[in-house]
């Protein structure tokens, strides 16, 4: 990926000046590769860029000022937003680069990940238990209908005789084929 950082290298402006060393100066402290492209002695530069910047991006007057910071073709912003970037630890967010190990944003980056693997597990592990859950309803609900036929048999076989006051298998009366029979 290249950084494109479009400048006006004889810019009368002071401030437009003053901004361009800004950017260029922090992009080779943190030793970014980027490429200057002049838009003062090079027409095609200058039309590119404003071509590039997006409408909502543009002052009032329609034309951008330099510096404007391309990601390849993607606009990635102008000397505010690049400081706003700066200031929050997020100049590698901001040129759409992934931040070195170790770096505030590489760690900030860690962290949310860190968090969203938690949050992933945590949901993970809630999926596992409701479907343990839903299991062990299915199977005490099965597990109930054979039982009330098994104590059903075995009542109206007289093999036991609970006759519906006691069930010896300790089933609820609700359950018990013959407590139900004798209703």
């Amino acid at each position: 990926m290249v950084i494109k950082v479009f400048l006006a290298t004889s810019s009368g402006s002071t401030a437009i000046k003053k901004k361009q060393q800004d950017v260029v100066g922090f992009l080779e402290a943190l030793k970014v590769d980027y490429t200057p492209l002049d838009i003062a002695c090079n027409e095609e530069n200058r039309m590119w860029m404003r071509q590039n910047v997006p409408s909502e991006k543009k002052p009032t007057n329609g034309i951008p000022l330099p510096p404007q910071i391309f990601n390849e073709e993607s606009y990635c912003g102008d000397y505010d937003t690049f400081f706003d970037a700066k200031e929050d630890n997020l100049v590698y967010t901001f040129l759409g680069l992934p931040p070195p190990p170790g770096s505030k944003e590489g760690r900030a980056m860690e962290e949310e990940q860190e968090e969203a693997d938690e949050d992933r597990e945590e949901e993970d592990l809630q999926s596992e238990e409701e479907e343990e859950l839903r299991q062990l309803e299915e199977q005490d609900e099965h597990g109930s209908e054979v039982a009330s036929v098994v104590c059903g048999a075995l009542c109206f076989s007289g093999l036991i005789d609970c006759r519906g006051f006691l069930c010896p298998f300790l089933f609820p009366l609700s359950l018990c084929a013959a407590w139900t029979s004798f209703q």
